[in-house]
């Protein structure tokens, strides 16, 4: 009779411990994946800050780099084409 009774309280022991284990294991892993959430969510935002960023300060830089790099041909044709347009309006 003891030795029934020792075998189950150490069995319900050791079904507490391993039933203690599981939880904690759930709770880490249900910390991890709000954690990373909020990381994914604040990374959001900081790309979209980011990017119009970027895209703004690209649109300045292109115009410009834009004038720079005309070509000497290129700003002659522009200005024959503005020519035109002018004596076309004035018809």
């Amino acid at each position: 009779m003891k030795r029934f009774l020792s075998v189950l309280v150490a069995s319900m022991f050791l079904a507490s411990a391993a039933y203690a284990a599981d939880v904690t294991k759930e709770e880490k892993a249900d910390a991890k994946a709000t954690k990373e959430e909020k990381k994914a969510d604040a990374k959001g935002k900081s790309d979209a800050v980011k990017t119009d960023g970027k895209a703004k300060s690209a649109d300045t830089k292109a115009g410009a780099m834009g004038d720079e790099k005309k070509s000497e041909k290129a700003k002659a044709k522009t200005e024959e084409k503005a020519k035109d347009d002018e004596k076309k309006a004035s018809k």
